[in-house]
């Protein structure tokens, strides 16, 4: 993230705990829960890059650790819940971003296991550097597993934070490309404490969804000859 170790410590701690209480909310929706977790892992991802600041860099385990999330882990992670938690009208279109990031994590995952990540601190930002090929293809994949997989959910407050994790990803480009993917992650993990609305609203309807099951066995059963 942007700044400092303690910047991402304050960010990552406070947006555990909005992962914490989102998926105390998607509990009665046990679909849900993958999506509700994702806060808690982007604020532990934080976390860990704070103890990338501590050990200033390097290749050890703190950096490997903040790597496997962000790499390969992701763009799996993301379109998988987003299909788990969706409608049934919309998974058909949601195999499309899922597929990208099958491809896409197993590109990086290979990476990692054939390369040695490093991380360097660059002023307020930390790079990263895998020496990747085909990198265009890589982010475009990335991008499309999990910006694409949230604009296609049919739902507006995941589409809402497919908008947020696009800008995010436009702002850091722009004014970061060296440091894209750290920052990147930073701006969707802040953003995705967006994802406790979504939960709440979900859990709200719950009950009205399970009331409507009973009532409409019911009328079944009273039609019944």
């Amino acid at each position: 993230m942007c700044w400092s170790a303690t910047a991402d410590l304050i960010a990552g701690t406070g947006i555990t705990a909005v992962g914490i209480a989102t998926v105390a909310r998607a509990a009665r929706r046990p679909r849900d829960l993958p999506l509700a977790a994702l806060p808690l892992l982007l604020g532990a991802h934080q976390l860990i890059e704070a103890a990338v600041w501590h050990h200033n860099g390097g290749s050890g385990p703190a950096t490997t650790a903040w790597a496997v999330i962000a790499l390969p882990l992701l763009p799996l992670w993301v379109p998988a819940a987003v299909l788990c938690a969706a409608p049934p009208h919309a998974r058909r279109r949601l195999l499309i971003p899922l597929a990208a990031g099958i491809a896409t994590s197993a590109a990086l995952a290979y990476a990692l296991v054939t390369r040695t990540v490093t991380a360097e601190i660059r002023e307020h930002t930390v790079g990263y550097t895998l020496g990747l090929s085909h990198t265009g293809l890589t982010v475009t994949g990335y991008l499309l597993a999990t910006v694409g997989s949230l604009l296609l959910s049919g739902d507006r407050v995941l589409t809402l934070l497919g908008i947020l994790a696009a800008i995010g990803a436009a702002v850091s480009f722009v004014l970061w490309q060296r440091e894209f993917i750290s920052t990147w992650c930073a701006s969707a993990a802040v953003a995705s404490v967006v994802l406790y609305h979504w939960a709440r609203q979900r859990h709200a309807a719950a009950p009205e969804t399970a009331a409507s099951r009973v009532r409409d066995r019911r009328s079944r059963h009273l039609r019944k000859p």
